[in-house]
């Protein structure tokens, strides 16, 4: 039953790692035609049937639900359970429950990533993200070796809940742990989140003029997105446009069909700031600067806009599933889906390292080092990306 939870959650681009989470996303969800690798009496199937929105097209199985393959692996040895057959591992620790350093609970934490085509090395490196703070630290050592050849190093992961993330003034990762849709940090530092109605949060109640006026005006058109950057505070909504609001006046975009999910924003100057003061002594001007929005919605779209000028047409970003949280530092830009994929991107150069850590993802941020955090439920991950970094 576990491996076809999985391999169905991973066809219909969803996170389920039990039947009743599997059952939940598939009741909340559109009508839809599903096709299965599963014979017309597996148990999924049988448990499925009676959700009458769902259109279950059955084919003969392969290798996947069927039988595994003969022979045995070494439950505890880390390089063996990373090169096998991922079915049959899931079976042999289902049988099993000897912990066996770490490794069975860590595999059954994120099978659902692991079940995929993969390298060993990427293996070893989900296995290693999701091991328990109490695992062996020769599994630890021994998976980390294994991921050697991944294109992401685990700097650290720590056990806490995590519901958004955002960034500080100073770079420094912002986690919540609270009930928010979103959370952005304002340019003094202060924290404003959405709430789970799409009203903004602010500590204690005021955090200045333009923050007051965004408040007031979701207080009556709730939002779905939020983000800050430079002056402007970026909000989005149930019918996809994008709102960036400052001082000067409030500008908006239709970039969506659908609700626009997840908002981040970055400021570059868009010219060099003048070398020596002007021929009347006065200091130089400083370099105007240039707000980019990266904005993501449940039409699987991931679009760049910036204020004062026309959407384009083309998405940055296309792939058939929502988008679920966007963040941007420095040259990079963090996007989390909602089949659990998390990929940390460089717009500039096109480069992408992909992660998936089996659980579903809460949220991501990325760092102007090329870090890439990821908030799952009760984790949050630190991974440092070799692929994505620039040359030197």
């Amino acid at each position: 039953m576990r491996v076809a939870v999985w391999e169905v959650a991973n066809r219909l681009g969803v996170v389920a790692g039990t039947p009743a989470e599997l059952f939940s996303v598939l009741l909340a969800g559109p009508r839809r035609t599903v096709r299965l690798p599963l014979p017309p009496d597996h148990a999924l199937v049988r448990a499925l049937r009676p959700l009458g929105h769902l259109d279950l097209v059955l084919d003969e199985p392969p290798q996947l639900p069927g039988p595994p393959p003969a022979g045995s692996v070494d439950l505890g040895d880390p390089a063996a359970v990373c090169a096998a057959d991922p079915v049959r591992v899931t079976r042999a620790y289902e049988a099993d429950p000897d912990p066996r350093g770490g490794l069975r609970p860590a595999w059954l934490r994120a099978g659902q990533s692991l079940l995929r085509d993969q390298d060993p090395a990427d293996r070893a490196l989900v296995l290693l993200a999701a091991l328990d703070e109490g695992a062996d630290p020769r599994t630890a050592a021994a998976l980390a070796r294994r991921a050697a050849g991944s294109p992401w190093t685990l700097a650290r992961s720590s056990r806490r809940p995590c519901t958004a993330l955002t960034a500080a003034p100073d770079g420094r990762p912002v986690v919540r742990e609270d009930r928010v849709l979103a959370v952005a940090c304002l340019p003094d530092g202060t924290q404003a989140a959405l709430d789970e109605r799409g009203r903004l949060r602010l500590p204690g109640g005021r955090a200045g003029q333009l923050a007051d006026a965004v408040a007031a005006t979701l207080a009556s058109h709730p939002a779905t997105a939020l983000a800050a950057a430079g002056d402007s505070v970026l909000t989005g909504d149930r019918m996809g446009t994008v709102h960036a609001f400052s001082l000067t006046g409030l500008e908006q975009a239709a970039l969506h069909s659908g609700r626009v999910t997840a908002l981040t924003a970055t400021v570059t100057a868009t010219a060099p700031a003048a070398a020596t003061a002007t021929a009347s002594g006065a200091a130089p001007s400083p370099a105007p600067a240039a707000l980019t929005v990266y904005s993501g919605g449940t039409d699987g779209t991931v679009r760049a806009w910036r204020p004062g000028r026309p959407p384009g047409r083309s998405a940055l970003v296309r792939r058939p599933c929502p988008v679920v949280a966007l963040h941007a530092a420095g040259p990079y830009l963090a996007v989390a889906w909602a089949d659990g994929l998390a990929e940390l991107r460089r717009p500039d150069t096109g480069a992408t390292a992909l992660f998936r850590p089996g659980p579903r993802i809460r949220a991501v941020a990325a760092t102007a080092d090329g870090t890439l955090v990821v908030g799952l439920d009760d984790t949050v991950l630190h991974l440092a990306c070799r692929a994505c970094r620039p040359r030197r």
